[in-house]
């Protein structure tokens, strides 16, 4: 560092100054020569003092800045070496070229130079070749922040493993509650004597007390049927982990007293308001029982729901006595309303339009006019064999009507009543439910995850065969104005044949009242027969998807189609069917692409596997027997690969009864 009198501007007034002063002494001098010799003896030692004193300050400052270089180096190297932060230097091969001791420490080794990121720390190299700059890994048991500076081939790994735990315990001990509810308490104990009862009680009591105390949450029941539960998000874990075994327990021992039990749970997460924690809980609670109960539904605020359980086929539980109540339910709000709009799901199928055909008659009851919403363009052949068949009755086909048509008639006082699906995106005319504010449900899926909103009445009952079968329930309680025609019966009753593959599936005691009913209204079986009837190039097509079915060994028959050929969704589903029947088969997948350029999936099962469960994973959905699911923008291939993975996510799971 340069002194401060060695710099020009500062060097040369001083040497001005000498100057003037060495001309004043001689003129002093010249006049005066003692005071000159005064004057020149002053000078000399003043001259001798400065320069001397500059000497030691210019000194003194090289020992303080070499001193200081000497702390900051030393300094440098102390924070190179032993601050708690790593350092890691790396080449264009990957190989590290340097690190600091702390650095090294952590990986329990002299040195790292000379090794491979691959070795050494191998989820490193994904960092390294993408675009981000940090990135929170964990090795050797600690969580390092990595952040990496490309140019310098240079990573900074700084030591929050300390960080990490807290916030790792803060989300572990986060509040979950959950509300458990016995699906068919009522049901069972009814007509029980007081000493059975409690015998039960006590028995469902232990059980969920054991349960309970191994997992640590804090349980109290709340009325015959209903507990509540407090967790944290560990326990969730655990318990998710363990696929809610809790469920199996409850069926499986009080089954062994022949009073079979199921368990419905519904909970809430990953909110900090209990108010929101309950409102979550009960609503994935009535979303559970809304699919069959049986299961777990874990719901939380972004609206994402998961399930466990639901095994086994819902219990038929309905009674006359709600079919009645709802049938009431649904005349008043006819009655209150303008006119009524029905609207089934895309390419309808017999179920869909069945129902829809029995809905109008409700409302033609009711002397309210009605219409069905349908897109003539997306039906299926079987679909259209009956469409033909309504055509030659000129009043019945005048109430079909295209959506464009049902947009343009909707008015604030029409009611919406959607048949066969709940889903907003599955509906054929989805503006419709936009347009309007009073929409009824009518449904026998088990409830997904997507739901119409805000509807003003909802009737929908998994364990029914079909809606065919729940509309036909409703039309028994309406005014006896008029009577069902003989297409209008056929129809409802081929909509419940063909849910119930011929009354072989999802076949109850009210599945056969219904027909009953319908059969005494001049249903006709032979044209039910014909309008199921299929043609020989269908049957080719059906037969050479069938043709190339593997079956592994857990009994799992997947087909697929030509991807180079569209089938109609009937025929896929045809196929799965046939495929079930076969020898070993527990579960049958039939892959294709459809006319809509999706890939679907249609898929079937005799009870022992849960469909729905493997559909839902790929967003798709239907019953523990029978589900679907198209995908958008994927091959058959592609396709078959996700399939394979639900699949086996499912048997690892240990979902399958």
């Amino acid at each position: 560092m340069s002194s401060l009198y060695e710099k020009p501007r500062h060097r040369y007034p001083l040497y001005v100054l000498i100057g003037i002063t060495f001309i004043l002494l001689i003129i002093v001098t010249y006049f005066e020569w003692m005071i000159g010799i005064v004057g020149a003896v002053l000078l000399g030692p003043t001259l001798f003092h400065v320069f001397r004193s500059y000497k030691v300050a210019q000194e003194e400052i090289e020992d303080y800045i070499s001193t200081l270089s000497y702390r900051i180096k030393k300094v440098g190297e102390e924070a190179l070496m032993g601050m708690p932060i790593g350092i890691m230097l790396i080449n264009e091969e990957l190989e590290i070229e340097w690190t600091n001791s702390f650095l090294s420490s952590c990986f329990g080794v002299d040195t790292l130079v000379g090794q491979s990121l691959y070795d050494v720390a191998e989820q490193l190299v994904p960092l390294i070749k993408t675009e981000e700059t940090e990135e929170v890994i964990t090795f050797h048991d600690r969580t390092f922040k990595v952040i990496i500076r490309r140019e310098e081939r240079l990573l900074y790994f700084f030591d929050i493993t300390e960080q990490a735990e807290l916030e790792k315990k803060y989300e572990q001990e986060k509040v979950v509650l959950g509300v458990i509810f016995l699906d068919n308490y009522d049901d069972v104990t009814q007509g029980m004597d007081d000493q059975t009862k409690s015998q039960l009680n006590s028995q469902v009591m232990s059980i969920l007390n054991r349960w309970a105390s191994e997992y640590g949450l804090f349980l109290k029941r709340t009325s015959s049927d209903r507990f509540v539960a407090v967790l944290n998000e560990y326990i969730l874990q655990q318990l998710e982990k363990n696929k809610f075994s809790i469920l199996d327990e409850v069926r499986e021992q009080t089954a062994k007293n022949h009073v079979p039990l199921t368990l419905s749970i519904g909970i809430g997460t990953n909110s900090p308001s209990l108010p929101e924690l309950g409102a979550l809980a009960q609503s994935s609670l009535d979303l559970a029982l809304g699919r069959g109960g049986d299961q777990v539904a874990i719901k939380q605020p972004n609206g994402k729901v998961k399930f466990y359980g639901g095994k086994t086929n819902p219990m038929e539980k309905r009674t006359r006595v709600r079919a009645r109540v709802i049938s009431h339910a649904l005349k008043e709000l006819i009655l209150e309303s303008e006119q009524v709009f029905i609207m089934g799901h895309k390419y309808p199928d017999m179920d869909a339009i069945g129902s829809a055909i029995g809905i109008l008659k409700v409302a033609q009851m009711n002397q309210k006019e009605a219409f069905i919403v349908i897109d003539t363009n997306r039906i299926d052949s079987g679909v259209q064999r009956l469409v033909e068949e309504v055509r030659k009755q000129t009043e019945l086909w005048s109430r079909f009507i295209s959506p464009e048509q049902a947009l343009e008639l909707a008015t604030e006082d029409t009611l919406l009543v959607v048949v066969d699906t709940h889903k907003p995106s599955l509906v054929i005319e989805e503006r419709l439910l936009l347009r309007l504010d009073r929409v009824v449900v009518i449904d026998h899926h088990r409830r997904g995850e997507e739901f119409i909103q805000d509807p003003i009445l909802v009737y929908m009952e998994p364990y029914a065969s079909s809606t065919s079968e729940l509309v036909t329930e409703l039309l028994e309680y309406q005014p006896k104005r008029s009577k069902l025609s003989m297409l209008e019966a056929t129809a409802l009753l081929a909509g419940i044949v063909v849910d119930t593959k011929s009354f072989t599936l999802r076949t109850g005691s009210r599945t056969f009242d219904a027909a009953s009913y319908l059969r005494a209204q001049g249903a006709d079986t032979t044209l039910v027969q014909k309008l199921l009837k299929e043609n020989i190039e269908h049957y080719i097509k059906r037969a050479k998807i069938i043709e190339n079915a593997i079956i592994d060994e857990h009994g799992f028959a997947i087909a697929k189609g030509n991807a180079n050929e569209a089938y109609d969704p009937v025929l896929i589903a045809q196929a799965a069917d046939t495929l079930l029947s076969l020898h070993g088969v527990v579960a049958s997948f039939v892959i294709s692409k459809r006319n809509d350029q999706t890939i679907g999936i249609s898929a079937r099962s005799l009870g022992d596997v849960n469909v729905q469960v493997i559909m839902e994973k790929l967003d798709g959905g239907g019953h523990l027997t029978n589900a679907a699911t198209q995908l958008a923008n994927i091959t058959i291939d592609e396709a078959e690969k996700r399939l394979k993975a639900a699949i086996r996510e499912y048997i690892e799971g240990g979902t399958k009864t």
